[in-house]
Parts: C-alpha cells; structure tokens; sequence
C-alpha cells in the first residue's frame, strides 16, 4: 500500500487540474509548470499507487475507472482542504473565531468592562473569552492568546507592550488623620502609631513592599500593619473607611483625591510608577483578533493622569511594533 505524504498530495491536485481543464497544456499553465513537469507528476503518482490513472492520446485525455474512482473520492477532500488553508489564512485578516483573554481583575472592573459592548459590537464573528485572575499563571498551556496584567512582567519568551504607567500614591482617609495625625516623613509609618494596609503581590505570594521614590532617591519603609488584602477594591474600601493608611495606584484613585475623600501624604516622594502590560505568545503571524484586541485596550489605556509609553502609542496597537520586548 502506498504511504501518503507530500507527492501524493501534489499528484492529485494535479490529476484534478488536468480533468477540470481538460488538458496537460492547461492544466500546466494553471498551475504554472510546465508541461513535462506535469507529465512527471501523474507518472510519479501512477508509479506510487500501482495503477494507471489517466488515457492519453495526442487529442484527448481520459481518466481511467481507477482514475475516476480516485477523482471521485479526492474531489471533494482537496476541496475541503482549500476552505480550510483559506480559513485559517483568513484569521491574519479577519478578526473572527475564539478569542481568550486573561485580564487583571482591577483593569477588568475599572477600564475595561464599562466599555467592553463597544468591541463586542463591532466584531460580531468573534466569541471574546475574559478570564480575570490575580497570576498570570502558564499563559500558553492555558490556552490564552492574550494577557493584561500589573507590573513588571518575568522573564519568559512571551512579546510584553507597555500601555501605561501609573503613580503609586501614600494616602489616607481624613478620618484616619484625624484620629492618628498626618505623618510628615514616610518614615514615620515605621512606628506604632500608624496602621497600614499591606498588599499581597500574586506573584510571589509576599506584600509588595513599601517604596517611596523622588527623583534618584528610593526609600523603603518597613510599615506598621496587621491587614493584608490581595483585592484592590478590598484595599480602597478599607482605606476609604478610615482604618489604615495604604499605597494605591493613581489609576482608579485619583477622583477620591481630587474630591477630598482620600488625601495624599507625601506628595514629594510620589515618583514612582507601576507598570500595566499587554503580553502575547509571539510577535510573528500575530492574529488579527488579538491586533484587533490589543488596538482596544491601548484605547482604554488612554487615561488622563496617566503616562503612555511614547507617543507612537497613539498608533495603535498593531502599528507599534517597535514598542513590543520580548520577556
């Protein structure tokens, strides 16, 4: 029996050229050889399955009962296997199928899910999967074509876009100073007085520590506090409430500082930034439904107050590679 493999394929599609034009001449210039590179072809494929497929004659070419029961047979397979290439050809352009979206569940709540109808809206063949996790977990074995997450992404061979950076803010509730003061230094959250809210990075299951950068110049305070939270919302009821001081991401805060709700404490050592990121598998053959996706979401990272990586962000996604790092 005759293995299938790359010539049998070959051969066949050039059995049906020749029957659908009626000629070897034609059917070589369909299919852009020449015409004893067509001879070859069919007599390889005869060769390899042991039968003759085609009758010719120097005026017509007829197929033979095998050829005909192999044409038959094929006809309908290789036509399938067109509409399959075509198809998955049509993903680099057409945003359509399953797209799978792991997505920090701040970003979720925040920025995207008020506005998510509208990119429902405009690709209607898309079925758009979000699952909000606090890790980014194995980002490939899990099967997601993409990811939004918080903070400086590891090392790994996934192609990471910068979208924003926002500044980390010290701040409390005036009830909280009311009833404590208002500290002066951040170093004076290292005593007892202050209660502070620590929050746990899910990445490496331990609270991020607390850092104060102006300009050049770092600090790290080891703070007061007996609450860990591992929810950002969590974390601005809390401190909303008045029950402790808490380092927060401008992004989603910045109101309740503008309307006094909650007041910043240190407003010259607030330089440093928390990164958001957009990660993907590859940046080759990158699918237009994830283009398409990642096109939205630097939309939605246009916050005031916020600082966009360059300029050129304003592109849109699919047209700053430049932008892109491996990780």
């Amino acid at each position: 029996m005759a293995g299938f493999g790359e010539r049998i394929l070959n051969g066949v599609g050039v059995l049906s050229a020749i029957v659908d034009t009626g000629s070897f001449a034609r059917a070589s210039d369909m299919l852009d050889m020449s015409q004893s590179g067509v001879s070859r072809c069919i007599a390889r494929l005869e060769t390899r399955l042991g039968v003759r497929l085609l009758d010719r004659t120097t005026r017509s070419v007829t197929l033979t009962y095998e050829g005909h029961r192999l044409y038959d047979q094929v006809t309908p397979l290789l036509a399938a296997l067109e509409e399959a290439v075509t198809s998955a050809a049509q993903g680099a352009t057409a945003v359509r199928g399953r797209l799978r979206v792991n997505v920090d569940p701040f970003f979720s709540r925040l920025l995207l899910a008020p506005r998510l109808d509208a990119f429902i809206d405009q690709y209607p063949a898309l079925q758009l999967e979000l699952i909000t996790r606090d890790q980014l977990g194995d980002m490939i074995a899990d099967g997601f074509d993409l990811a939004v997450r918080f903070g400086e992404p590891r090392s790994s061979s996934l192609v990471a876009r910068k979208l924003l950076d926002t500044r980390i803010l010290t701040v409390a509730a005036p009830a909280y100073l009311k009833r404590k003061g208002r500290p002066v230094e951040p170093s004076e959250l290292h005593n007892d007085i202050h209660q502070c809210i620590r929050f746990r990075d899910p990445e490496t299951g331990r609270p991020f520590e607390w850092e104060f950068h102006r300009g050049r110049n770092k600090l790290i305070v080891e703070v007061a506090g007996r609450l860990i939270v591992n929810d950002v919302g969590t974390l601005h009821s809390v401190c909303l409430a008045g029950h402790a001081v808490a380092q927060v991401m401008e992004l989603g805060v910045g109101q309740f500082v503008t309307n006094g709700r909650l007041v910043e404490l240190f407003p010259d050592w607030s330089d440093a930034r928390f990164p958001l990121y957009a990660l993907h598998p590859s940046r080759h053959f990158v699918p237009a439904k994830v283009r398409a996706f990642l096109d939205f979401i630097v939309s939605l990272s246009a916050v005031p107050g916020q600082t966009r990586p360059n300029s050129g962000m304003e592109q849109g996604a699919s047209e700053i590679d430049a932008t892109d790092m491996d990780v």
